[in-house]
């Protein structure tokens, strides 16, 4: 007859015994904790502004409310349209090239059999990240210079006519985004190698036995294991596809390139910090518009991706 054993349940420990037994955590927790809420959360309370006719002199809780004025002048404006085109465009640009940019490059230098000269192509990509978008912007324009430019003098050398590049408005584009992949594909690159190093040899091992090429293996071993974290890097860079760089765009933008530089964010700067009679509650209002939009997209991107690739953010 088999013995009867008794299993006796686990005492639910309260939520005050566990911070008492590791006070010490929680303690660490607290800074950063307390850093969330001031710089995160309190300054929600502010977007009450795109609501009101917000006044400096008044407050915010003493402005006029007016409801959805703000949201509606925008939408309704004729620079609108402008705006929201110039701003997909580039980001949907900047998406095509510089989003397979860093996993072509990782997969690249993992197949590199040289090891000293992989590590020699990674410390001369990731360098240009540690540069500031002004010290980019500034390369570029000396370099593009129509006078003293490195590139229009070698194009006068070989007979063939200056180009103002900074002052074109259909370069403006092209020069944003491969700029942005030069600067960032390197860095960017390095959370596609951690997951490929996480790949078994012997993956690769069987594969090579069975006659694979190299190409076949990046196909059916490389891909697949960086494939979650490439989606999940998808659907962040859908979800914040009217938020384009406002600094380089900024700096790069001039009288005229302005017919296409001239997105949301920097006319956002524009009215609400940059004109004669700042619109704050105007400003204000165009911000709130994009993180809404933001984040439908965000969750469109992720119901998506669980639909189709078996993988999202959440």
């Amino acid at each position: 007859m088999a013995a009867l054993t008794t299993e006796h349940p686990r005492k639910r420990v309260s939520l005050g015994r566990r911070i008492l037994r590791a006070w010490q955590l929680y303690l660490m927790l607290l800074l950063p904790l307390a850093w969330v809420i001031i710089f995160c959360y309190w300054p929600l309370y502010g977007i009450q502004i795109a609501f009101r006719d917000y006044s400096p002199v008044h407050g915010i809780t003493g402005s006029l409310w007016v409801g959805f004025d703000h949201f509606v002048r925008f939408l309704t404006s004729y620079q609108f349209p402008e705006l929201l085109r110039n701003t997909v465009g580039l980001h949907l640009y900047e998406l095509l090239i510089g989003f397979p940019a860093p996993i072509i490059l990782a997969l690249a230098l993992n197949a590199l059999r040289q090891k000293y000269f992989s590590r020699y192509v990674q410390l001369v990509a990731y360098a240009p990240n540690f540069l500031s978008v002004v010290v980019v912007v500034g390369i570029m324009v000396m370099m593009l210079s129509p006078s003293t430019g490195v590139v229009n003098q070698l194009f006068g050398a070989m007979g063939l006519p200056r180009v103002d590049f900074m002052g074109q408005s259909e370069w403006f584009q092209s020069l944003y985004v491969f700029s942005g992949v030069w600067q960032s594909a390197g860095f960017a690159a390095i959370i596609y190698l951690a997951a490929l190093s996480s790949v078994p040899p012997e993956l690769h091992e069987a594969a090579r036995m069975d006659g694979a090429s190299r190409l076949r293996r990046i196909w059916h071993i490389d891909l697949p294991s960086i494939m979650p974290i490439a989606v999940i890097m998808l659907i962040l860079n859908i979800g914040s596809i009217l938020n384009v760089g406002f600094e380089k765009v900024l700096l790069m933008q001039n009288p005229l390139n302005l017919g296409v530089s001239q997105v949301i964010n920097t006319y956002v700067y524009q009215v609400g910090l940059h004109s004669d009679v700042p619109q704050y509650s105007y400003a204000t209002a165009i911000g709130v518009f994009q993180s809404v939009v933001g984040v439908i997209l965000l969750l469109l991107a992720n119901w998506a991706a669980r639909r189709i690739a078996k993988s999202g953010l959440f």
